[in-house]
């Protein structure tokens, strides 16, 4: 699955950074500076909402499969000197509810729609990473006159735009790369708290989240000493069961694609899978310029904007691209 999950928003860190955290143990704080606060946007459900604060247009982060609104802990501020910068965890995630429906496209579309007017956003800019993709299309197509914009963060594949090259790069995640292309699983010494399991990303995955996206998905013991994901497997297989075909998006729309997804530098230490490595490379290097080339035909007056041989993670390992192109686009909005 390593292949397939990493273009919906990486299943490994789903099995280490998945839900609730626990809230009664530690003195630490989240250095990042937002507010949180929570909506009811369905019967018993209520989603985190983070707050960055800023002045300008409104911009919402949704973030990809498995991660929380915290996963732009980082990112977030810088936006907030032209932006007010919202983020949200959908439900099934972090401190939202975790109910045992609602998760195809159109309903997780609806619960940010629910949080736009509970917040009462008018025509925000929505910026999503990964299988956020999939709401972002489903609200650009089914309520165009509530957004003015939607900026796709390597998100624009199969589940978000329904094109043949699009669902060849998902049977191809699915059928050819299985888990072949996966780091090992961080050890005991790498849950010994959080500082370590942050080490084990750095040196697996070439970056690291931030530390409350950790601690959003994490049970962990006085000692320190972190425990499992909260998030039951469901709610991941619920998403990806509740995909939807879109064939198009009204809105003004930035999409910025990876060309060759880096897979962190584990992935250069073995020397005896190095060809095999090299060529699945090859092989979405050639299928993702693909998918790109067919969301510009079929959203022509989308700007695409490919990065070559980065990480899925693109906001955080080309922050830089990714908040020119991002306030380029902002300034060109009406």
């Amino acid at each position: 699955m390593a292949r397939y999950s990493l273009l919906r928003g990486a299943i490994l860190p789903v099995l280490f950074v998945a839900p609730l955290y626990s809230q009664s143990s530690s003195i630490w704080k989240d250095p990042s500076p937002h507010v949180a606060r929570f909506v009811t946007v369905d019967t018993d459900v209520r989603l985190e909402v983070l707050d960055w604060g800023g002045s300008g247009r409104s911009v919402v982060l949704l973030s990809g499969l498995g991660n929380t609104a915290h996963i732009f802990d980082d990112f977030a501020p810088k936006l907030t000197a032209n932006c007010h910068v919202y983020g949200i965890t959908r439900r099934g995630y972090g401190a939202s509810s975790i109910p045992s429906s609602g998760y195809t496209a159109d309903r997780l579309g609806d619960d940010v729609l629910a949080v736009l007017d509970s917040l009462k956003l008018s025509r925000p800019v929505l910026v999503g990473h990964s299988i956020a993709g999939e709401e972002m299309s489903s609200l650009g197509t089914r309520h165009p006159d509530r957004i003015a914009g939607l900026v796709y963060l390597d998100a624009g594949y199969w589940y978000a735009y329904d094109s043949r090259a699009g669902r060849e790069l998902r049977d191809f995640d699915e059928k050819v790369l299985g888990t072949s292309i996966a780091p090992p699983s961080p050890g005991a010494a790498d849950l010994k708290n959080f500082p370590a399991l942050l080490s084990w990303y750095v040196r697996y995955r070439g970056y690291a989240p931030p530390e409350a996206e950790l601690r959003q998905g994490l049970d962990f013991a006085p000692d320190g000493t972190l425990g499992k994901a909260r998030t039951p497997p469901r709610v991941h297989e619920a998403i990806e069961a509740g995909e939807q075909s879109f064939m198009g998006v009204p809105a003004p729309v930035l999409a910025i694609f990876v060309i060759g997804h880096d897979r962190g530098p584990w992935s250069r230490e073995k020397p005896n899978e190095h060809a095999s490595f090299e060529a699945a490379i090859a092989m979405d290097v050639a299928q993702t310029e693909a998918v790109a080339n067919a969301f510009q035909i079929g959203v022509p007056t989308a700007r695409v904007v490919k990065l070559k041989n980065t990480n899925h993670y693109v906001f955080m390992s080309n922050e830089a691209d990714v908040l020119r192109e991002l306030r380029v686009f902002l300034a060109g909005l009406h």
